[in-house]
């Protein structure tokens, strides 16, 4: 049973890894379809697959009741970071149940494996005050450059949705846009900021480097 209790309208930093470490997005297709999953998923009403979901009609607009508001997201080859709002009752165990459930089972059939895909329940920590919010996305945002990773292929984040307005699955951006003059305001302050983290990831290797000796 989880510590960690979801309420209603509160923010929450949710994560996981591919079990042992191992690679969960192996190619384009692989990140298109875990952001289709955060898309559909996001339904009070159940829609089975989302294959299924494929055959019916679709809805207008902005007019399916949502589980969670996703704020923002990064999908990296081996983990995955989403900063979400639980919008009614269990609704971040019910979406996060159906992404990692469907995600899993077209991992699986795709590469005709078996077994576990992720390592364990998914992770989840409150965010208790704005300005822990504001950093955080951040760290979501550009945690390719946080963890210095190359290449295109190897991430994709909600980062242009929120600097040069791409449409995209974020459609609560402005939870963290609207504390800020314009969008380069929080580009200004998203360098900054990352900045700090990557000096701290620094320091932080730099000790541990010195406590194995």
């Amino acid at each position: 049973m989880r510590k960690i209790r979801f309420v209603d309208g509160e923010f929450y930093h949710i994560y996981n890894r591919g079990v042992d470490k191992r690679n969960i997005f192996l190619d384009g297709f692989d990140y298109s379809r875990f952001i289709q999953g955060l898309d559909e998923f996001n339904s009070i009403k159940p829609i089975g697959s989302i294959f299924e979901n494929s055959f019916r009609k679709p809805q207008l607009g902005n007019q399916v009741a949502k589980l969670v508001d996703v704020v923002c997201f990064c999908l990296n080859k081996n983990h995955y970071h989403l900063i979400l709002r639980q919008r009614m009752e269990n609704g971040i165990s019910k979406f996060m149940g159906r992404v990692g459930t469907g995600f899993a089972q077209f991992f699986n059939l795709k590469n005709k494996r078996n077994g576990v895909l992720f390592q364990g329940p998914f992770k989840a920590k409150h965010v208790n005050s704005n300005e822990y919010l504001l950093h955080l996305s951040v760290y979501v945002n550009l945690n390719n450059q946080v963890h210095k990773i190359n290449g295109q292929n190897n991430f994709k984040s909600s980062w242009k949705e929120y600097v040069v307005g791409e449409k995209g699955l974020c459609s609560h951006k402005n939870i963290i846009l609207d504390q800020f003059k314009n969008k380069k305001e929080y580009e200004e302050f998203a360098k900054s900021s990352l900045k700090d983290m990557v000096e701290r990831k620094k320091i932080s290797k730099e000790m541990e480097s010195l406590l194995m000796e």
